[in-house]
């Protein structure tokens, strides 16, 4: 069996080449050993993307960057490299199994999903993981996003996965360092927050409700190959629904964020963090501060695998603005879900905003 052979073997289905309605003209996978060498790294301080040092940061500097970008490139951490390089060594191990391997895994305290972020929406929600041909098939490939991940909540311990004693030492392996990987986050982002909040002026108590590290989980992602690349996305344009997202990438590309009506691309810089604000903070700040709309490229022939952390308000906590109509982030779930089911797509916070058109 050839390396591009077991590749697709860890594929769903409907991502795989042979797949019914999938295949248009003859391509061929490069096993990854065939791929030539990474380009030399870019210098972070040279990328467009506006550069925070987590040891030297400024109520000011910080909140300028919040309400010009709504994103940056976060260095000096503290996060250990043997750490990063860990997890996505372990991640790249855990998506070479087999598809129906992975499908089998419990769904807690690791839920394996593809096909979309949302996970209500995804091909394993809606059934959608048969291999044959048909309009069906093509109409889900047509709408359907280019990944494949795992959602794991950090507030849930870890638990015996029940597989072969191979699989189960992998998967907790893997979770050990996800868990010491969301500590790590978890402080990353109570610290820029709080340094965000004293450059709104946030009183104390709405501090404390507007992030809750309790709802925080992890989204380890792989984006897979796709020979047809240029009509595919591996996430398609959106806004985070959370305060606060926190992006680690390999080194492949495929980020891209949108900025002064124009799309940039956003580096790959090992060990620096991509620091993105959602949809809870540009409403608590009263648009102030911007969610930055972003999207993910699909490679011809290497897969990107990306880990994400993000965090949420307390369920119940009200928002309140002058621009929105107070609204809890439980509300807001619950809006973001029937326009999901209805319309196909997350509308978000003009479904709340005083002046709103939809």
């Amino acid at each position: 069996m050839t390396a591009s052979d077991n590749t697709e073997s860890s594929y769903p289905p409907l991502f795989r080449l042979n797949h019914g309605g999938a295949e248009t003209g003859e391509h061929h996978l490069t096993p990854k050993s065939a791929l030539p060498e990474s380009e030399p790294e870019p210098d972070p301080y040279t990328d467009s993307l506006p550069v925070i040092d987590f040891r030297d940061t400024s109520p000011s500097n910080l909140g300028r960057v919040c309400r010009e970008w709504g994103v940056f490139r976060l260095v000096n951490h503290g996060i250990p490299a043997a750490l990063l390089s860990g997890l996505h060594e372990y991640a790249d191990k855990v998506f070479s199994l087999g598809f129906e391997t992975k499908r089998a895994f419990p769904t807690s305290p690791m839920l394996y999903f593809w096909g979309s972020p949302a996970l209500s929406m995804s091909a394993n929600a809606n059934q959608q993981t048969v291999g044959g041909g048909g309009g069906g098939a093509n109409c889900v490939q047509d709408n359907i996003n280019w990944l494949e991940g795992f959602n794991v909540p950090l507030n849930k311990t870890s638990s015996d996965f029940h597989l072969s004693d191979s699989e189960e030492a992998l998967l907790q392996s893997f979770r050990s360092l996800l868990e010491e990987y969301g500590a790590h986050q978890t402080r990353v982002a109570k610290s820029l927050f709080k340094t965000m909040a004293e450059d709104l002026n946030f009183p104390p108590n709405k501090s404390k409700s507007y992030l809750s590290p309790s709802t925080g989980f992890l989204r380890v992602y792989r984006y897979l190959r796709c020979h047809l690349a240029e009509e595919r996305w591996g996430i398609n344009s959106h806004t985070d629904s959370s305060v606060i997202s926190i992006i680690h990438q390999d080194q492949i590309g495929g980020l891209q964020i949108f900025n002064n009506n124009k799309w940039l691309d956003v580096k790959p810089i090992r060990d620096s963090l991509i620091v993105n604000l959602g949809d809870m903070m540009q409403a608590m700040s009263d648009d102030i501060y911007t969610s930055v709309t972003h999207r993910v490229k699909v490679h011809v022939e290497k897969e990107r695998i990306s880990i994400g952390y993000f965090v949420f308000p307390d369920e119940d906590a009200v928002i309140e603005s002058s621009n929105y109509e107070p609204f809890s982030y439980a509300d807001f779930q619950a809006k973001k879900e029937i326009d999901l089911k209805t319309v196909g797509m997350k509308i978000g916070l003009p479904r709340f905003r005083i002046d709103r058109s939809v």
